[in-house]
């Protein structure tokens, strides 16, 4: 982290994003599969991120040789806090070709192996972007260290409920802040503010995201509530 510091131009960038329509397309979702496969909104999340970056592909790579390198593979590197301290970040390769469920299943197995200091072979290292996510510890907003030879992070807050406008009335909805530092080497404002214009466009059409379900059981307005993770 201090050779990042020293050695990476870095910008951030922030933007706040309405969940409802993503939120309550989950919640239906889940509601039509078994308990123990339920999807947790940090899976949604990260699949709008690994979509994100095979779109804006300038923000997916890494810089050797005093060059950047894009990929055409998003293999997503997710911080992980362990129970003793310090950091681990499993890589998900292949992120943005994971449907939302195997997503879930390749996060949440990660996690354990991270945790308990089992991670695979295939999970360490390589990663073409990291993604770190406070939102279950309370924080707003993360700004975050660039893991070199990366040259983007993409911070995750908590899905708080908020004051929101939606046709000129002031309602409640499910609100989580996303941000991005980057390496102005790579990249500049204006390409990263479209990675977040389209990380923020696929959670506002979570049809991509999410498998198809009954229109009849999507509720945008009650999606408020979903900000915690399904039981």
């Amino acid at each position: 982290m201090a050779r990042s510091k020293r050695e990476i131009p870095h910008y951030y960038l922030s933007t706040q994003v309405d969940l409802a329509a993503a939120l309550a397309r989950l919640r239906a979702h889940n509601r039509s599969i078994p308990v123990q496969d339920r999807v947790l909104p940090a899976a949604l999340l990260l699949r709008a991120v690994a979509l994100g970056l095979r779109a804006i592909p300038e923000l997916n790579g890494q810089w050797v040789d005093d060059a950047f390198r894009p990929s055409d593979r998003v293999h997503l590197g997710v911080a992980v806090s362990l129970r003793g301290g310090g950091l681990a970040v499993p890589v998900l390769r292949d992120a943005d070709t994971l449907g939302l469920d195997a997503l879930m299943h390749t996060l949440a197995g990660a996690g354990t192996r991270a945790r308990s200091g089992h991670l695979r072979s295939s999970e360490v290292g390589g990663a073409t972007a990291t993604v770190t996510n406070l939102g279950d510890l309370g924080v707003d907003s993360v700004i975050g260290v660039i893991h070199p030879p990366q040259v983007a992070l993409i911070g995750l807050g908590t899905v708080r409920t908020r004051p929101w406008v939606v046709d000129d009335a002031v309602v409640p909805r499910p609100v989580v802040d996303l941000t991005l530092a980057a390496d102005h080497r790579a990249s500049d404002g204006a390409t990263g503010g479209r990675l977040l214009r389209e990380i923020a466009r696929l959670l506002g059409r979570p049809e991509s995201l999410v498998p198809d379900v009954s229109a009849d059981v999507v509720d945008p307005q009650g999606a408020n509530r979903l900000g915690t993770p399904p039981a």
